[in-house]
C-alpha cells in the first residue's frame, strides 16, 4: 500500500504545529503517511488541482468557507456551520467535514467540563460562532458577549434560523457573574495582550468552569483567574489536538482513545 498524503491549506500558515501533531497521531495509529503545509493564496484556491490528489487535507483561514463550492459533498455539521476544516478524498469524491466542533466537545470531556446550563461565549468570530452553535445544540442557555454587536447579531440570527433556538447578546464590558461555563473565542490573552482578560476576575470567579480556545500562552490571564479560584478550566491545546485526531479518524477509519491523545498533548 502506498504512503498516504495529507496536508494543511491556508494563507498565511506561519509556524503551524499541525504537522507535528499529525505525525504523532499517525505514528500512534500505525498509519504510513505524510502531512505537509501547503500555503494557497485566496485567489489561487480554485486552481489548486493537487488537492484532489491528496488522501485528505485540513483547511484553515481564509479558505474554510470558500472551499465549499469546490467539494462534492458536505457532512451535516459542516453544512450547518457553513465552514469546512477537513476534507476526505475517496474514490474521486471530495467530502467536507468540520472537526472543530467534535474537537471542542472531546476537549471539554477530557477536562471534565459539562456543556450545559448558562453558557457565556466570548467573541463573535468563527470559533465563537461554533462554540455558540454547539452550546445551543446541547440545550444550554447561551449568551454571546462581544465587542462587535453586528457580528454577534448575525450569529444570533443564524442560530435562530437553523436551530429555532434563541440566545442573548451583550457587550464584553457588561458581562456579569453567574454562568456555569465561560468559553473564550476572542484573541484577548494572546501576545501582545497576555496581561489582559476578556472579562473581569469577578466574572470568572462566579463561573462553574472556563474553557479558553487560546493555547499559546498555555495559561492566559483568564485561566489564571480560574485556576486561582479553584475552578475547572482548560486551554485550547486539547481542542487543537482532538480536532486533528478526529480528522485522522475520518481519513483512516480509526478511533483514538483519550489516553493516546493525552500523551500527545503532554509532549507539545
Amino acid at each position: 500500500m502506498s504512503k498516504k498524503e495529507f496536508a494543511l491549506i491556508g494563507c498565511p500558515l506561519g509556524h503551524s504545529i499541525s504537522p507535528k501533531i499529525h505525525a504523532r497521531l499517525m505514528k500512534t495509529a500505525g498509519i504510513d503517511g505524510t502531512y505537509s503545509c501547503r500555503e494557497i493564496k485566496p485567489e489561487k484556491l480554485g486552481e489548486a488541482d493537487f488537492l484532489r490528489e491528496l488522501d485528505g487535507y485540513n483547511v484553515t483561514i481564509p479558505h474554510k468557507t470558500n472551499i465549499i463550492p469546490l467539494l462534492d459533498e458536505l457532512d451535516e455539521k459542516a453544512a450547518l456551520f457553513g465552514a469546512v476544516n477537513t476534507v476526505k478524498n475517496e474514490s474521486g469524491v471530495s467530502k467536507g467535514y468540520n472537526t472543530d466542533c467534535e474537537g471542542f466537545l472531546r476537549a471539554l470531556d477530557t477536562a471534565g467540563i459539562e456543556l450545559k446550563g448558562r453558557v457565556l461565549v466570548l467573541g463573535s468570530g468563527g470559533v465563537s460562532r461554533m462554540f455558540a452553535f454547539e452550546s445551543v445544540l446541547h440545550g444550554a442557555d447561551v449568551t454571546i458577549a462581544a465587542r462587535n454587536a453586528a457580528k454577534a447579531l448575525e450569529i444570533k440570527n443564524e442560530i435562530k434560523e437553523k436551530t429555532k433556538k434563541n440566545c442573548r447578546i451583550i457587550t464584553l464590558s457588561t458581562a456579569a457573574k453567574g454562568y456555569d461555563l465561560i468559553i473564550n473565542g476572542t484573541p484577548v490573552g494572546m501576545f501582545p495582550h497576555t496581561d489582559e482578560s476578556p472579562v473581569s476576575r469577578e466574572v470568572v470567579e462566579g463561573a462553574g468552569a472556563v474553557f479558553d480556545a487560546i493555547y499559546n500562552p498555555g495559561e492566559t490571564k483568564l485561566l489564571t483567574y480560574a485556576r486561582e479560584a479553584g475552578i475547572p478550566c482548560s486551554n485550547g491545546l486539547s481542542m487543537l489536538v482532538w480536532q486533528a485526531a478526529v480528522a485522522e479518524e475520518i481519513w483512516n477509519g480509526i478511533k483514538f482513545e483519550s489516553d493516546d491523545v493525552n500523551k500527545i498533548i503532554d509532549t507539545l
